[in-house]
């Protein structure tokens, strides 16, 4: 079967199928949603009528396919879009993009690689890929599908294994990051279909058989040391008069230029007064800046320090010196190198002082983040007390974000 012409003569019934399929196409929208922000710019390969494009959010949105027909009847639903007669072996696009999203494409190209490579035409450095796919073991399920006319039939298509998915990617020049699983039951079913695909596909064994794969990459960097960037190290002190001097006396040069900024919030000893003290005593050996949060928080003294930063990369060091200023070029040069966005330590992999955890508080603190990984299908650490290292660009697309996870401590993502 001639794939163009499939989806050209497709392209005239496809919004009615589509909203046949709501609930599962939805589905897909949604998620990809969650990773995308409205200062983005955003790019489908293979958008077909353009219904995933226009309702995902993003300040720009630019959607490509190979069927001039599709274009046609995606350019008359949406006129927020724009829109381009395209195929994905061959992207001729004079932009980068924030983020670039693959919906159920790669099973109709013939050269599955030298798509992934066509995208690096339109990524920057911090560029974000989402690819989903069905799962293979659904293949038996959805030719039976076709036959009865559940579905519409398609012609044949690759199909690749998440694996698979990796390791073009990977050849392509991708880092790949994450990989979800999602969705049991493709149809709204009530109290079976939340229970499916909210809670039982989430779960080691019943995510196996799960239908929608998800693979996120970005472009791999070069993996040396890098000393280009300019660092912004904000210090939230509250009652730590005594380690103010000491963090600055211990601090390490590491970057093209170093700004520390130290908060003070609500203390109840003379904090404020020594931070002011060793500012005057060492303003012209370091860029120093200090300031007092308005409100109440770790999060908020954060926000604050963040607000007047001025560096490429944002770091979060805690005053009381629970991790030694001397670590901090690791952290450094994991995400100058490329490695991620956001960069987290976690005191829980190395030995600590009887008095930091108590040993079942360790343990709780293990369990609930083998629990809470098990769940969410991502590969963290529980921080406790550790340096945060952000990229300021996305530490910008954070602080505009209302969705916060946290009140008292600072939002932290991995990306």
């Amino acid at each position: 079967m001639d794939k163009k012409k499939y989806f050209d003569d497709l392209a005239s019934q496809r919004i009615k199928q589509r909203k046949r399929h709501s609930y599962y196409w939805n589905d897909i929208t949604k998620y990809c949603n969650y990773f995308s922000h409205e200062n983005y710019s955003v790019l489908e390969i293979g958008c077909g009528t353009g219904e995933l494009i226009h309702d995902i959010k993003g300040k720009r949105k630019v959607g490509i396919d190979f069927s001039q027909y599709m274009i046609d009847e995606a350019r008359k639903q949406f006129t927020d879009v724009e829109f381009h007669t395209m195929p994905a072996e061959d992207i001729a696009l004079p932009e980068k993009f924030d983020l670039i999203i693959l919906s159920n494409l790669i099973g109709y190209v013939d050269d599955v690689q030298l798509v992934f490579e066509q995208l690096k035409k339109v990524c920057h450095q911090y560029t974000k890929i989402i690819i989903t796919y069905y799962s293979y073991l659904w293949e038996p399920i959805i030719k039976w599908g076709e036959k009865l006319g559940i579905k519409t039939a398609t012609p044949n298509q690759n199909w690749l294994s998440q694996q698979d998915i990796y390791n073009l990617l990977e050849l392509a020049g991708f880092d790949v990051y994450r990989k979800v699983n999602s969705m049991l039951l493709p149809f709204r079913i009530p109290l079976l279909a939340p229970l499916c695909n909210r809670i039982l596909v989430r779960l080691p064994i019943f995510r196996f058989f799960a239908l929608n794969m998800y693979s996120f990459a970005k472009p791999k960097h070069d993996v040396t040391e890098n000393h280009n960037y300019t660092v912004s190290i904000v210090i939230p002190a509250r009652n730590e008069a005594g380690n103010i001097e000491n963090a600055l006396k211990r601090m390490p040069s590491f970057s093209k230029q170093l700004e520390i900024i130290f908060i003070e919030g609500n203390s109840t000893d003379n904090t404020w007064e020594v931070i002011q003290e060793v500012y005057e005593k060492y303003k012209d050996k370091f860029n120093l800046k200090i300031g007092r949060q308005p409100g109440k928080g770790k999060n908020d003294a954060v926000k604050t320090g963040f607000a007047m930063a001025t560096g490429d990369i944002l770091m979060i060091l805690d005053a009381d010196l629970t991790v030694p200023p001397e670590d901090l070029p690791k952290f450094y040069n994991a995400i100058a190198t490329g490695q991620g966005d956001f960069v987290n330590g976690s005191r829980l992999v190395y030995q600590m002082d009887k008095a930091a955890m108590r040993f079942l508080n360790l343990l709780g603190n293990k369990f609930s983040l083998w629990l809470l990984l098990g769940y969410s299908n991502n590969h963290l650490k529980i921080h406790c007390v550790v340096p945060k290292l952000f990229s300021a660009k996305i530490m910008i697309t954070l602080l505009s974000t209302e969705n916060s996870l946290a009140t008292s401590t600072p939002l932290a993502i991995s990306i």
